[in-house]
């Protein structure tokens, strides 16, 4: 049986902002609109029964991720239901637990169940106010800059903020200024900050890109990581992080670099059972399986012992000709899967971020040669 690393539960299928990225509602997968607001309590009792399951079967931890839409739309009362039943079957010193969140619903009352039950929140901003409220917007197009940092001034502000407070989560906008981003994300004071490319493909070029070879989110991340390494007091950067260390012949924990491997599994607020649903953003209907599953009706473990899963989980590993004959594989990794993606060759391609990862690796050698004195740089072939 595959190991599973993540599993990630939509308990509420709506969200209170419109985020004109969204690959949930902005991508042409209308499968949101026939699924129940929110997760039921006959939902939970199955989803809990199926992951006492997987734990006992697997032996090893996993992380539950509750996500959404927003999650927290889910309420109070039944967001406590929820961790109640979590916890009962996945102890807090072994499972993590976390919530992936807007921000804009954090109260003190959810803030004080969540220390509790030992459940820790990242929020999603994408930098001051210009920069967020550009795409981050509500259904009457409004920003929601303020609201958001209403909310992380909440968690900051807690007692058990140091272990609350897990980080932030952020979309990168070429058009922006990476040191302005930068600053003002570290102003908020996460511990550790994501950034996440957008989602595209060759069919379908990402936001800000003009084509398949240039490189507009690569420049944006070499001035990221030329402020990252000025800054003597940093945050911690998973992406560049990761990067530099596989650079150094280390390994990522960050899907989309390197060769480790993930097992990730999504739960909808029905039940139902799918693959990562960022691959809704290449074709609709692509992170579903052949035939529907739910864990009303389906055990998970059977379901990670099956060809699909297995299919599905090689994913991870491109398989294009230029990528395979790069001397920046173990590096790059090829990318995430949905990045890959063209109605011509399925997954059959290099990320369509290949040459902005390129740039951005050579950009990592360099920087370290300075320290190392070595010269740790490779002559990258055309993709």
């Amino acid at each position: 049986m595959l190991e599973i690393n993540t599993v990630l539960v939509k308990v509420a299928s709506r969200c209170n902002i419109n985020c004109s990225y969204c690959y949930v509602y902005n991508m042409g997968d209308m499968q949101w609109a026939s699924m129940p607001k929110h997760i039921s309590h006959a939902t939970i009792v199955a989803l809990s029964k199926n992951l006492k399951a997987l734990a006992d079967a697997q032996g090893r931890r996993f992380a539950v991720v509750l996500h959404g839409g927003e999650p927290l739309l889910l309420g109070y009362k039944k967001l406590s239901y929820l961790l109640l039943s979590l916890r009962k079957i996945l102890s807090a010193d072994y499972y993590p637990l976390s919530i992936q969140t807007n921000g804009i619903c954090i109260t003190d009352d959810i803030l004080d169940l969540c220390s509790e039950h030992r459940v820790s929140l990242s929020v999603s901003i994408d930098g001051p106010q210009n920069v967020n409220d550009r795409h981050r917007i509500d259904h009457l197009g409004r920003g929601t800059y303020a609201r958001i940092i209403r909310g992380i001034q909440k968690l900051r502000d807690h007692l058990d903020s140091e272990f609350l407070y897990a980080g932030i989560l952020s979309v990168i906008d070429p058009e922006s200024d990476p040191s302005e981003v930068y600053s003002s994300l570290k102003d908020l004071d996460a511990p550790s900050i994501d950034f996440l490319y957008r989602d595209g493909n060759h069919t379908e070029l990402p936001p800000g890109k003009k084509t398949v070879r240039s490189t507009e989110y690569g420049q944006w991340l070499v001035a990221l990581l030329g402020a990252y390494l000025a800054d003597p007091n940093p945050p911690r950067i998973r992406f560049l992080d990761d990067m530099i260390k596989l650079v150094l012949g280390g390994y990522g924990t960050k899907e989309g670099l390197g060769f480790t491997d993930y097992g990730i599994i999504i739960i909808d607020t029905d039940g139902s059972i799918s693959k990562n649903d960022t691959l809704k953003s290449s074709y609709n209907g692509a992170d579903r399986f052949s035939q529907p599953c739910s864990i009303h009706a389906h055990n998970l473990v059977d379901i990670l012992d099956s060809p699909e899963f297995s299919e599905y989980h090689a994913l991870q590993r491109p398989t294009a000709s230029s990528c395979l004959s790069c001397p920046e594989l173990k590096v790059c990794g090829g990318g995430m899967p949905l990045h890959r993606w063209s109605k011509q060759n399925g997954y059959d391609n290099p990320s369509v971020y290949c040459a902005d990862q390129m740039i951005l690796i050579s950009q990592v050698r360099h920087q370290i040669g300075l320290i190392t004195g070595e010269k740790l740089e490779y002559e990258r072939p055309s993709c």
